[in-house]
């Protein structure tokens, strides 16, 4: 039995409390939705809490279990049509605004409980306990923001696994379960039997679970970023091995156009007719076709810009490219295979796709301005663009949907290891991308 029992929470309170937390992860969440959209269904979704609140009030004790249900299904109804989640996800983000609702409605009403019994009253909706309610609220949900926001992304959405989502639901039940435990029994090993003493309990049980949802987030967003280095440095090694195939073969190429170029001279000593001269004029014309190469001053940038000057040469694009290799003296082979490896291949596949032949058009310079070194590619393109909310360009090969974007986002991250940047523009159906690389700082004057 509870001794010097203290009055529960009000309806309204509770109501409002559960609102707020919804609200907290609308805000930190990537929503989907229009801002107007989220405003109304958070609107509704305070009515809502309200009245099931006070319906549940109005049933017998019993009831409580699915009243709390009720409360969580409207907790979910708001965040799933407030910021436009999937349903998965919804009961992921849900399970934590409640346990968040929880712990700020019993630190607040156990501070509201303590000032009571110091002055000897307890009236719900004294002036005193009010703005103790939006101080409380206003200070614990603003720093629930600041921790959250920093733990979901507002780019991209969250996709928690199966496991992770049924793992947050179980904690939440746990948590739900222990910290309530003394008002159903107090003739447990982790139940109270004082007033002040059960708030207590619930409030450092609500805060460890919430702790515990943190932290189990917080490892999820590492694991995800994790991954995704692996994927661009997986990338990045595959094309330093495409560099090192690119060169054995244009080498080997080399040696072949020589030798052809001895063999022809010869076999035109020895045949007269002038259709075999014109044949073997042809063929000579081919051979210097395949053996020309690029000379920017840098050999690892020589090989990437011959190898795709061939490509596009297969694919009837034109390829232009004046660049000052020397800019790159002091850039790993890696980065600059995998930089303009990945710009160029970018710009090949989309203007692959042009069916006018003279639209096929790819433009590469690599100068220095202003103490930068500037490497812009830009190529015509005639249909939409796909971008994510950072700027990362969508792939459209349906074998690779799963790593979409890595192209650009290894050169956003070979950017800023050099303290530069990247910047993406569409100009009368032509998409530069430009990179800004600071000759003094960073990597570049190391």
């Amino acid at each position: 039995m509870i001794t010097n029992a203290l009055p529960d929470i009000p309806r309204s309170y509770t109501a409002i409390c559960e609102w707020a937390a919804c609200v907290v992860y609308i805000a930190v969440l990537f929503r989907r939705v229009p801002p107007r959209r989220s405003v109304v269904v958070s609107a509704i979704g305070l009515a809502a809490l309200i009245a099931v609140q006070y319906f549940d009030g109005s049933m017998p004790i019993w009831f409580w279990i699915v009243g709390m249900l009720l409360a969580f299904g409207c907790m979910y109804l708001t965040i799933l049509f407030g910021a436009g989640t999937g349903k998965r996800e919804g009961l992921y983000i849900t399970a934590r605004a409640f346990v968040l609702a929880e712990l700020v409605a019993s630190l607040h009403w156990q501070i509201v409980t303590f000032i009571g019994m110091r002055n000897g009253r307890f009236a719900d909706y004294d002036w005193h306990a009010v703005l103790l309610l939006v101080a409380t609220y206003a200070l614990c949900f603003g720093l629930a923001w600041l921790v959250e926001r920093g733990n979901f992304s507002q780019t991209a959405p969250t996709l928690p696994t199966a496991s992770a989502a049924t793992a947050t639901v179980a904690i939440t039940i746990v948590t739900f379960a222990m910290s309530n435990l003394s008002f159903i029994s107090t003739n447990t090993p982790f139940s109270g039997s004082m007033g002040q003493e059960i708030f207590y309990i619930r409030t450092l049980v609500d805060f460890c679970g919430f702790a515990i949802l943190y932290a189990q987030q917080e490892q999820a967003r590492r694991i995800e970023a994790s991954a995704e280095i692996a994927s661009i440095n997986a990338q990045l090694e595959s094309q330093h091995q495409e560099y090192l195939q690119s060169k054995e073969n244009i080498e080997s190429l080399g040696r072949l156009a020589h030798d052809l170029k001895h063999q022809i001279v010869a076999l035109r000593a020895e045949v007269d007719p002038e259709h075999a001269a014109a044949g073997f004029e042809q063929l000579e014309k081919s051979v210097q076709r395949y053996s020309a190469q690029q000379h920017t001053g840098n050999p690892v940038l020589d090989v990437i810009l011959t190898t795709k000057e061939r490509t596009c040469a297969d694919r009837g694009i034109s390829f232009t490219a004046v660049a000052d290799g020397s800019l790159l003296s002091n850039m790993s082979s890696m980065d600059i295979a995998s930089l303009f490896g990945n710009a160029i291949d970018n710009a090949i596949e989309a203007t692959s796709k042009l069916a006018d032949p003279e639209q096929r058009l790819i433009k590469l310079a690599l100068f220095e301005q202003n103490s930068f070194t500037v490497v812009r590619i830009e190529n015509y393109y005639d249909s939409r663009l796909k971008k994510d909310a950072e700027g990362n360009l969508r792939t459209t090969k349906r074998d690779d949907q799963h790593r979409h974007g890595f192209g650009v986002k290894s050169i956003r991250h070979i950017a800023q290891q050099y303290g530069g940047e990247v910047t993406i523009r569409t100009d009368d159906h032509w998409f530069v991308l430009t990179v800004l690389l600071p000759r003094q700082t960073g990597l570049m004057s190391m």
